[in-house]
């Protein structure tokens, strides 16, 4: 049972509590491990692109990982051809994770509920947009971001990559 669900961002203090945090066998082709993830907000933030990683805590236990970026993926380069509206001055839910031990519990909804929170107070500038894009096989994910109010862009998959999904503020 949930007790006190919060969002602290990652700092020194609490960066390898996170890194021992995993997500299911089957799940591991979903999600990159967050020691990758803490690598490339560091690889971003140096050169000057807005990310913020942060732990997903219920009281002072580490359950989940989330990471979110602004603006970082705006350039036909960055997206790899022409960018879509909703990529342009928008959020990015570029991880979303909950540890094996933690899942089923409510914990994505609630951590997911809170970010959404986080965002629409545009602490890195303001957007109309927040997407989030996920392997198409991945239906506890799918479910739970359709759930949340994201709409899928199926006209944006392109085959073998992931099904982006965007949520208007």
């Amino acid at each position: 049972m949930i007790k006190m669900i919060r969002l602290v961002q990652v700092d020194t203090s609490n960066f390898s509590s996170l890194l021992d945090l995993q997500v299911n066998e089957s799940q591991k082709d979903y999600v990159a491990d967050n020691a990758y993830s803490l690598a490339q907000a560091y690889a971003c933030s140096a050169e000057g692109r807005s990310v913020q990683p942060f732990g997903i805590y219920d009281g002072d236990v580490p359950v989940g990982f989330l990471m979110i970026s602004y603006n970082c993926f705006n350039s036909e380069e960055a997206w790899g051809g022409p960018v879509p509206y909703y990529v342009k001055d928008s959020y990015y839910i570029w991880r979303f994770m909950v540890d094996k031990k933690y899942q089923g519990r409510g914990y994505g909804k609630a951590a997911m509920a809170l970010l959404l929170n986080h965002i629409k107070s545009f602490p890195l500038g303001s957007a109309r947009y927040c997407w989030i894009s996920y392997e198409p096989q991945n239906a506890a994910a799918r479910n739970l971001y359709l759930s949340t109010g994201f709409v899928e862009h199926p006209e944006d998959y392109v085959e073998g990559e992931e099904m982006p999904a965007v949520l208007t503020l």
